[in-house]
């Protein structure tokens, strides 16, 4: 870049010699890409004085609407803008003796890791793929490159594949997907719109207070999971610093922290991932002691890797549109902190199953599906799935009660196969009494209200009955 000062300065000095017309051409030309050039790089380092002075020189030089100033005059401001070049190039070389002087590059072929350690408590606990951005003081110039040109961090980031993560951002994208409204759905909208958080957020996990003197503005990743002398797990996460006021370029300390976590990258990393991907596997229920009934072996109770079962894919995409990409569910945990603040449940006159205390939240369910539930509502010790043969009669006159036109033959097989302990029916039903929950909010909240239990045990819905209305006297129990 340096070099680019001298070539245009000497360019600019052969003016004042009787030089060819095509010469003066070339040199309008070249300034114009030249200027554009640096003006674009000074705007991506926020250097804005700088930015503005390129654009007048691209505006003086294009030879597209060619301004006549007179031969004279147009020798004068060679001669100026030559010798601003020159300034440059000595500006420019000033700053790289300046900032390389604080700079620990990492040799290409070294193994050497820097100690840049910091032990958070395991709430801090990110995923393997995240760098998120934190900061103990502000850094307005990189703040604002965050807010502005996010680009810039998130292809860096996508080199060395991680997600870059700038929290104040996060958190207006979280609301702008409701993905707050689904985490916490007894908020209100004017108190979504006061949630925020700032870049020091994860700094209160520090289990060490005293490392927040170090850690200015830069990206922390977690590395590992270890006991603490207290006997409680932590994770020690590695701090990289970043600022725009150290002297050495932004790009160039990107770089800096690319190779640094290529070094630091551990086989802990490796093993975690393929931990994960394991985990996501289904369970062998091939040699099940003691036997259990058809229906018990296809009921799944609540599993964090699930989102609802695959019968109901409309849930799940919508479920998926709610998270925020490549964010890990424990750092939104850690955003958004949902209580059991569990609203009341009204059965109202019309059948309807909603929830007030959510905002007046319907839960739509197809209508045998709602009979399933409210007859599981109406029992509060469970139903055990072997004895539904003896609930046939009730779940009868529930179903009769949504459709009041009369019950078909069709109508009347279906109540016959969901009472089947034989069949997969009630499990059908159950999976999707849990996906018109899961679908409007939480799981965190949503499993007080779903049909869930042990294999071979009582089913129950959780909610405490002291929470449920019946409008519909009619098969209230």
């Amino acid at each position: 870049m340096k070099q680019v000062y001298l070539f245009l300065a000497a360019m600019l000095l052969l003016c004042l010699a009787p030089m060819p017309y095509g010469y003066f051409m070339l040199v309008r030309y070249v300034m114009m890409l030249a200027c554009g050039w640096m003006a674009y790089r000074y705007y991506v380092n926020q250097k804005w004085a700088a930015l503005w002075t390129f654009v007048a020189l691209v505006l003086l030089f294009q030879p597209i609407v060619k301004i006549a100033l007179g031969r004279t005059l147009w020798n004068v401001i060679d001669v100026a803008v030559a010798a601003f070049m020159v300034a440059m190039f000595v500006m420019e070389k000033k700053l790289e003796k300046k900032g390389s002087a604080p700079r620990t590059p990492l040799p290409a072929d070294s193994n050497e890791k820097i100690d840049n350690r910091v032990e958070f408590g395991l709430e801090c606990l990110l995923g393997p793929k995240e760098l998120v951005y934190v900061a103990s003081e502000e850094d307005k110039a990189l703040a604002a490159l965050f807010e502005n040109r996010p680009e810039v961090f998130e292809s860096w980031g996508q080199m060395y594949g991680f997600h870059i993560i700038y929290l104040p951002t996060l958190i207006k994208k979280l609301r702008d997907k409701r993905v707050l409204q689904y985490r916490a759905p007894y908020l209100s909208e004017a108190e979504l719109a006061d949630v925020s958080v700032g870049n020091d957020f994860l700094l209160q996990y520090l289990c060490n207070p005293s490392d927040k003197k170090k850690i200015k503005q830069g990206f922390i990743r977690t590395e590992d999971i270890h006991r603490g002398n207290d006997g409680k797990d932590k994770a020690t996460n590695r701090f990289y610093p970043l600022s725009t006021t150290s002297g050495e370029p932004l790009a160039d300390q990107l770089l800096r922290i690319g190779r640094q976590i290529a070094l630091e990258r551990t086989d802990y990393e490796l093993s975690l991932e393929s931990n994960l991907l394991e985990a996501d596997e289904w369970d062998d229920f091939d040699n099940i002691d003691p036997p259990y009934e058809p229906s018990e072996l296809g009921f799944h109770s609540q599993r964090e890797e699930e989102t609802v079962d695959d019968l109901i894919e409309e849930v799940r995409e919508r479920i998926a549109k709610l998270r925020q990409r490549g964010i890990a569910e424990h750092l939104l945990e850690q955003l958004i902190h949902p209580d059991n603040r569990l609203s009341r449940m009204v059965i109202t006159k019309d059948w309807r199953i909603m929830l007030p205390d959510y905002n007046d939240m319907e839960i739509k369910m197809e209508p045998l599906v709602k009979a399933v539930y409210l007859l599981f509502l109406r029992h509060s010790e469970g139903i055990i799935f072997k004895n539904l043969p003896e609930y046939r009669r009730e779940l009868t006159e529930i179903y009769s009660k949504l459709r009041p036109l009369g019950l078909t033959d069709r109508a009347l097989r279906s109540i016959e196969d969901v009472t089947n302990p034989l069949l997969n029916s009630i499990n059908e039903k159950c999976a999707r009494i849990r996906g018109a929950f899961v679908g409007q909010f939480d799981n965190y909240m949503a499993k007080s209200y779903y049909v869930d239990g042990v294999r071979g045990e009582a089913k129950k819905i959780g909610l405490p009955r002291s929470l449920v209305v019946w409008e519909a006297d009619a098969i209230a129990p």
